[in-house]
């Protein structure tokens, strides 16, 4: 997991040997460069978020009006100075690809001439930061090709960073199996699909997905599955491009949740050629590219075959034909919807765990670090001694299956035999003391072996009297308490408007196609507290150590956030208004809204500005989602009771199952009210909280208004914003911020 992103342009196909006006091979040339710089300029953004590979694939479909021809795959391979032709005789689909594969994050490559006829084909590579030049030459003799007069050519660039979280061995992106098929992913399986221990999910995927059939929806061929049917399948996190050879099929999507970001700019009439990308992150300057949008969840399709008398089209009408698919799988289906169960439905089996004795305890953690989870042990709760759990138990138990999930991986295994006194962390959480923060940490601490240390993320624009702050100390007081054999790390970062104009200016890009002020608050305070960069009170850690106070950055590649309590639990302050004004029914719709929409208001947006640094949302795994759906309402909210008691009851009844009792009362706490962000905001921007409540503070600031000072640019004309820059255009001037 880090980044993906697919580029689809036009690439206007060579004129024939009688047109005239100009070099084919020039022409070819300028429009590629505009996509290969693009493909420059995303790898660099890519390298910045500190993957551990980079690479790129590009596919060429060209469409001719004569079949009749030979098919080329032209392959070259960055880490050898050589270039390998394959041709094969006789008939060809209508569309034939031509790719071009790049292994190394620090290589490119650039098509200056593809020949026509018999004409030497020569492809120039620049390899390195040196960027010397290594030209190949391949002479290519096949049958004489001044019959076909290709009529168009659609390039695909995939570019994929691989952040190595999970197998033995890392796997770089795209990933390419022996059929021709291309998968870059960002994402993880906790269930569905079996994964080895020693393999890595898009490994794991791309072989699955290589067995399946042609069918969109449903395979007749016996023994097999759709697509469709294999994503639906898929448990967790994921966004992905899949380029289906065999078809000639272009799939892409994100899960249902849409906990991993994607976003799309379509063509437009000004720009009807130019590029349709999807993205996972942006952050980078993508010239007139700035209508950007959510993809919604779901999967999508795109179909580029064509035949002798059925062509491509134009880009927008090739984007039309674009379709989604419904989800196959019936559960997901359910958890979609978001209907609760009827109060009498069975429920689904658990398992205890530690909650009635150490012999259905979860196996130790060396067990559970080089095991599949898959195989933790589920136990129906019939046949448990003590008969049915308290609805706080079942949640506790799949909170701590979830955490389990997201902390048990196969690289832990080289940490274990280190040797240096003090091992690098690696689990983090964004940590704020509150009920949501406090209760992942103590199942963070039940799931990882006590020789790890766990960083507590805390962002604060108040210094030490932001609530926040305030509440993370005392929190971790708390969990030194219920868990002293742990060290705990909590790292102070300290914010500052003032001091963060660059990096205000980088979270604008990173939050689009979100543009109102909270959306910018949020994001800045997730940016600054998923970097990891902060202080830390050697006083406050245990064992006793050093009291001194020293700089800290986090190394920790596992991320735990508590995104979707609120919206499952009732704590949102709106919720409480629905349930006075229309009752229990009001509430429930009122939540379903909230998990319907939690990918467009919230998940992408906290995705792209949390992993521009993964992270992981425990409490939006699929089997937390499904055991929430399981309880009735009234044991999860009981909003006659005042806040801190009412608002998300069985969360409190959770932490009090771990505990955490000083925990289990905190009021409720955005992060952008808790860490101060918001009331620095307002007073940057409009003087004072008073002035902002009284503002619309719900439009991006527009040009010549004083607020764009706070970015240290003044300048005349329209504000531009988009998923890769923010700027003014103005006096012939353009400045990238």
């Amino acid at each position: 997991m880090c980044g993906i992103a697919l580029i689809l342009s036009e690439v206007p196909a060579p004129e024939s040997t009688q047109g005239g006006g100009g070099s084919p091979a020039s022409r070819e040339a300028e429009e590629v460069h505009g996509p290969e710089l693009l493909v420059d300029d995303l790898r660099v953004a890519l390298i910045r978020r500190g993957p551990d590979s980079v690479g790129s694939k590009k596919v060429l479909l060209q469409q001719k009006l004569d079949s009749a021809v030979e098919e080329k795959r032209i392959s070259l391979s960055s880490k050898e100075s050589s270039k390998s032709v394959v041709s094969a005789n006789g008939l060809l689909p209508s569309i034939w690809p031509c790719e071009m594969e790049i292994k190394s994050s620090e290589s490119k490559l650039e098509v200056t001439q593809l020949g026509t006829g018999n004409e030497t084909k020569k492809v120039d590579c620049l390899f390195n930061a040196e960027n010397k030049r290594n030209s190949v030459t391949e002479v290519i003799s096949p049958r004489d090709v001044s019959e076909v007069e290709m009529s168009r050519t659609i390039g695909l660039q995939f570019l994929g960073a691989t952040l190595h979280l999970r197998g033995i061995n890392p796997a770089a992106q795209p990933l390419v199996d022996g059929s021709g098929n291309i998968l870059v992913y960002n994402g993880e399986i906790f269930g569905g699909i079996h994964v080895d221990r020693d393999k890595n999910d898009g490994e794991t995927l791309l072989d699955t997905l290589e067995k399946c059939g042609d069918h969109k929806d449903r395979c007749v061929e016996e023994g097999k599955f759709s697509v469709p049917d294999i994503l639906s399948s898929v448990k967790g996190p994921w966004a992905l491009i899949y380029w289906q050879a065999k078809s000639r099929t272009l799939w892409f999507g994100r899960d249902a949740f849409g906990r991993r970001s994607l976003l799309v700019h379509w063509p437009t009439e000004n720009d009807p050629n130019l590029y349709y990308l999807l993205f996972h992150h942006s952050g980078v300057d993508i010239p007139g590219a700035y209508d950007w949008e959510e993809l919604s969840c779901g999967i999508y399709s795109l179909c580029m075959e064509a035949s002798k008398d059925k062509f491509l089209g134009s880009m927008q009408s090739l984007i039309s034909r674009i379709r989604k698919h419904e989800w196959t799988n019936a559960l997901l289906n359910n958890l979609v919807k978001w209907e609760r169960r009827p109060v009498d439905s069975q429920p689904k089996e658990y398992c205890p765990h530690v909650l009635v004795g150490e012999e259905h305890a979860l196996p130790s953690w060396p067990e559970i670090c080089f095991s599949s989870y898959e195989e933790v042990p589920f136990v129906d709760q019939s046949k448990v001694p003590g008969g049915n759990f308290h609805p706080a138990q079942k949640l506790l138990i799949s909170l701590r299956e979830s955490v389990t999930r997201r902390t048990s991986l196969t690289m832990f295994k080289t940490n274990l035999c280190q040797t240096a006194e003090e091992k690098p962390a690696p689990l983090a959480l964004l940590f704020s003391g509150g009920l949501d923060s406090m209760i992942l940490a103590a199942l963070s601490h039940q799931c990882l072996d006590q020789q790890y240390e766990i960083d507590l993320l805390n962002v604060s624009f108040d210094g030490l009297v932001a609530p926040d702050r305030i509440s993370a100390k005392d929190g971790l007081k708390e969990l030194q308490r219920i868990a002293p054999s742990r060290r705990w790390r909590l790292v102070e970062i300290d914010g500052d408007l003032s001091n963060l104009a660059s990096e205000t200016r980088h979270v604008m890009s990173l939050i689009h196609p979100a543009k109102t002020y909270m959306d910018l608050n949020i994001g800045v305070a997730l940016w600054l507290a998923a970097r990891g960069e902060g202080f830390v009170d050697g006083a406050l850690c245990n064992p006793p150590g050093d009291s001194c106070r020293y700089e800290y950055k986090s190394t920790a590649r596992i991320l735990l956030v508590g995104a979707g309590a609120d919206e499952q639990c009732a704590g949102y302050g709106r919720h409480r208004t629905k349930y006075r004004l229309g009752g229990w029914a009001a509430l429930e719709e009122e939540m379903r809204l909230d998990m319907q929409r939690i990918w467009i208001r919230n998940m992408g947006r906290d995705d792209r500005c949390i992993s521009d640094h993964g992270r992981r949302f425990p409490f939006l795994d699929e089997d937390v989602v499904e055991t929430l759906l399981e309880i009735p309402l009234r044991e999860i909210a009981e909003l006659d009771q005042p806040a801190g008691r009412g608002d998300k009851k069985i969360l409190r009844e959770v932490a009090r199952l771990l505990g955490l009792e000083a925990a289990s009362v905190l009021p409720k706490r955005a992060i952008q009210f808790g860490s101060r962000i918001a009331r620095e905001s307002n007073r940057m921007h409009f003087g004072s909280n008073r002035a902002a409540n009284q503002a619309s503070a719900a439009a991006p600031p527009s040009a010549g208004d004083s607020k764009a000072e706070i970015f240290g640019i003044k300048a005349n004309g329209d504000l531009m914003m988009n998923s890769s820059f923010m700027g003014f255009r103005g006096g012939g001037m353009r400045w990238l911020l």
